[in-house]
């Protein structure tokens, strides 16, 4: 239950902070156009991919060795020594590369690169030391804040009348706020700051070396598309693509709140135990993974062009690319969760495996059908190249952990998806028919508020282990649910 419930405080402070920045993405498509929003997304592709030179897997090993519960401040101290330093090498090879970057983003940044960079590692740091003691929610409520405060500070900036700039004063702002809070509570949570010694590097590093490779791989799942376009294609189309993008995203928020609840209590309960101590957790993850994307899918498919019309009218030319974007979020909710199993029982030699065959696959796979087809074969290169890998992660897991696949549950949901589908799309039809709402913004909030509820109810009816959890993480028990 306590897991349940921290689950939900988690995954509420990431949804209202996806909201806040759909809200901020939606002002600013409509008041700058998609050219600024794709420079935007450009920079920040750029710095996902030098903030992984510059951490190494430290974020992930730190999570891990204070999960653990021993050495926590030199822990935390031998991290922090290693981030900074590797922020320095990094920092010099972007002022050196700094004409080069230019040219590349479109755009004179070099300057709010190094200054997104710095943030990005001390706020990764401090999130992945906050879920390293278990402070999970405190760690949810913070990604609010800073989206919140992002979305303020842009917002607000272009009202005075900046344009691109404001996009950058405004991303460095939210994360500024969110270091000053999180850092208090940091040095408050710690027992003691303690001087590390050699052996404190050498566990993080024995971590890192190969955990480096899951945050290249949740870093080019999320970017490298965006990147790769950035040679081929127009601002414009990147900024339709990132929106897109960020709807898909949108719905695998459940599965990574999952993902970041479970880490440190699965990693607490295989510390001193067997693999097989945390295969009922496994399950759960897995029954619980695509809770919101499957319906999420149906809803892409039939509602994607007027999602979309929210931001602009350059905006509905992405439906496709959108439905194919939240298949491969589909897959990539349940590839987490074997990811994080193989991390909790340290065996990040297997997940750096599959790792590796993500990384080729979505490289290689990228370059060519992009060249290819365009923005269309970026998003299913991300599909295919996640695919290949989920497999391969559960071939890992399950050669290490005996537990049950659960089929029946993702059954369910995928049924109860359809049902919810078939009223959706009635609904649509029948707005088409006699625009009995008019209004998009109404239309899609009202079909997607209609499927929303649709979809749980049917499920409820559905499923026995989803009316029984719903009820075990309730603050009273419901009769009606519990039968």
């Amino acid at each position: 239950m306590q897991l349940g419930q921290t689950s939900v405080v988690y995954y509420v402070s990431k949804l209202s902070a996806s909201l806040l920045g759909f809200a901020a993405t939606v002002y600013i498509a409509r008041m700058l156009g998609p050219d600024p929003l794709g420079i935007y997304h450009v920079v920040l592709g750029l710095v996902s991919w030098l903030a992984i030179l510059g951490n190494v897997g430290t974020s992930n090993a730190v999570t891990k060795r204070v999960s653990e519960g021993s050495d926590q401040g030199a822990y935390t101290a031998a991290s922090a020594a290693i981030v900074l330093g590797l922020f320095v090498i990094v920092a010099a090879g972007i002022v050196l590369f700094r004409e080069q970057i230019t040219d590349y983003v479109g755009y004179p940044a070099t300057g709010f690169i190094l200054l997104f960079l710095l943030v990005s590692l001390v706020n990764g740091l401090i999130g992945s030391l906050l879920e390293g003691l278990h402070l999970v929610h405190l760690s949810g409520i913070l990604s609010t804040v800073r989206t919140g405060g992002r979305a303020i500070a842009q917002i607000g900036l272009i009202a005075v009348g900046f344009e691109t700039v404001s996009l950058f004063v405004g991303h460095v702002l939210g994360y500024g706020v969110v270091i000053v809070i999180g850092g208090y509570y940091l040095v408050r949570q710690l027992p003691e700051f303690q001087c590390p010694e050699r052996r404190h590097f050498v566990r993080l590093t024995d971590f890192a070396k190969f955990s480096w490779l899951g945050s290249l791989q949740s870093r080019m799942f999320s970017y490298t598309d965006v990147l790769v376009l950035g040679v081929f294609v127009s601002s414009g189309l990147i900024g339709v693509y990132a929106a897109a993008w960020n709807i898909a995203h949108f719905l695998i928020l459940f599965s990574g709140t999952l993902r970041t609840t479970l880490f440190p209590e699965m990693s607490s309960m295989t510390a001193d135990s067997d693999p097989q101590a945390i295969s009922r957790i496994v399950e759960q993850s897995l029954t619980f993974g695509g809770l919101f994307v499957i319906p999420g899918l149906f809803g892409g498919v039939l509602l994607g062009e007027r999602i979309l019309r929210i931001y602009g009218p350059e905006f509905p030319k992405g439906a496709t690319v959108l439905a194919i974007l939240v298949l491969s979020n589909l897959f990539m909710s349940y590839q987490n969760q074997l990811l994080n199993a193989l991390n909790a029982v340290d065996r990040p030699d297997l997940a750096f495996r599959v790792n590796v065959v993500f990384v080729a696959a979505n490289v290689s796979l990228n370059v060519v059908l992009i060249y290819l087809y365009g923005w269309v074969g970026a998003a299913v290169a991300t599909a295919v190249s996640v695919a290949v890998s989920l497999v391969l992660a559960y071939r890992h897991v399950d050669s290490l952990i005996e537990f049950e696949t659960p089929v029946g549950e993702i059954l369910r949901q995928w049924l109860a998806a359809g049902v919810m589908a078939g009223v959706v799309y009635v609904g649509l039809r029948l707005e088409n028919m006699y625009r009995i709402v008019g209004h998009n913004f109404a239309v899609v909030v009202t079909l997607v508020s209609l499927g929303a509820g649709v979809y749980f109810v049917a499920l409820l009816g559905l499923s026995t282990e989803f009316r029984e959890t719903v009820n075990r993480n309730l603050p009273i028990e419901l009769p009606v649910i519990s039968r």
